[in-house]
């Protein structure tokens, strides 16, 4: 008996849809178009010129990463309009850090079987993502693995290379003493801690498309999956000013395990956790999860995505550019002489806490 002849599509891959997926997404990398990259998809390899961007003696940054599980909750709110500013944020925010500036971006996106509206709805994201950061979307990879994920599944990974004149990269080295912590606002869980997000949602059975408790119009799910904020706009002009000694992206680890990755040795950083206000979202993650506050400030951001780390004399300059910039800054704690590392702590009914606690970290 002859065997049919079996085709690509026959297995599970459609070429016909990738290429049209390309084709869709075009117009989405070209609005990404800065000095130095015109953002054209279709080539092997996307091109950057760092002359045309203006750098004179530049360093390259390169950072990758992904959103975690957030995705999955995503999926599962059939919600992807967000996730790909989530990869960029993972990215360019971590590149700032260093006081490079985010320069071009690529994505993977891979799946069991291709559904092009959502791979579009995802990379229009990502697009969004890049113009908030001030990068150029300039190439990726879908990839169609039939088998190796359930239906519906995708996950993604983010590229993104910076750079810095070789005279302004931040490496904590100008980190004092008396220097002050300025916290920036996140926009709620960010890209981190899902993992136990979705564990508290299951045991306590919420219902995420109800109306969240502290947030009216707003969906409880909706809430959960806000996009994270890119700093990267509001950071770099100070950093150019050379007005910022550090920078610590509060992801994974939260502010404990965060900050102190950018402190030279014999510093730590001392933050109070009543300086600004406990967002009313992760006030209902602790309560839902039972969660003491010293392992809210090792898990979560609790509503502080960034931290930036400056002289006394500067805090006000520092916290001026930040708000003009329509940030939410505030001054949440000093560098002491010490152990390299951080201690956060709090007053009776800080964080849902009915006594006083320290939670301490040395790097």
């Amino acid at each position: 008996m002859s065997q049919k002849p079996l085709t690509y599509a026959d297995a599970g891959v459609s070429i016909e849809a990738g290429n049209a997926l390309v084709k869709a997404i075009g117009p989405l990398a070209r609005s990404t178009a800065r000095p130095g990259a015109g953002a054209e998809l279709g080539g092997f390899g996307g091109l950057f010129d760092l002359k045309a961007a203006g750098f004179a003696d530049p360093v390259l940054v390169a950072a990758n990463d992904g959103v975690g599980t957030k995705l999955k909750l995503a999926i599962d709110l059939n919600r992807h309009e967000g996730v790909g500013i989530d990869l960029v944020a993972m990215c360019a925010n971590d590149l700032i850090v260093q006081g490079a500036e985010p320069l071009f971006f690529l994505d993977y996106f891979a799946t069991g079987a291709l559904d092009a509206q959502v791979a579009q709805a995802v990379v229009a994201s990502i697009a969004d993502g890049c113009r908030q950061a001030g990068c150029a979307l300039i190439g990726g990879e879908t990839a169609e693995m039939p088998g190796m994920y359930g239906p519906g599944d995708y996950d993604l990974a983010g590229f993104c290379v910076g750079a810095a004149e070789r005279g302004q990269l931040l490496d904590g080295s100008r980190v004092a003493a008396g220097d002050v912590i300025v916290g920036i606002a996140s926009s709620g869980v960010h890209s981190n801690g899902f993992s136990l997000v979705r564990r508290i949602a299951a045991d306590r059975s919420w219902d995420l498309k109800a109306e969240a408790p502290f947030l009216p119009g707003v969906s409880l799910g909706e809430a959960l999956i806000e996009p994270t904020r890119i700093y990267v706009k509001a950071l770099l002009p100070l950093v150019r000013e050379g007005k910022i000694h550090a920078l610590a992206h509060i992801t994974g680890g939260g502010l404990l395990e965060n900050v102190p990755r950018v402190l030279p040795e014999g510093s730590r950083a001392v933050i109070d956790a009543g300086r600004w206000e406990f967002p009313p979202l992760f006030a209902l993650l602790q309560e839902g999860g039972s969660i003491v506050a010293e392992e809210l400030a090792r898990t979560f951001n609790c509503g502080i995505g960034m931290v930036a780390i400056c002289a006394a004399g500067d805090a006000d300059a520092v916290i001026a550019g930040l708000e003009s910039s329509g940030e939410s800054p505030y001054v949440i704690g000093t560098i002491e002489s010490g152990n390299r590392g951080c201690t956060v702590s709090g007053a009776a009914g800080t964080w849902g806490s009915a006594d006083e606690w320290t939670a301490s970290h040395d790097a």
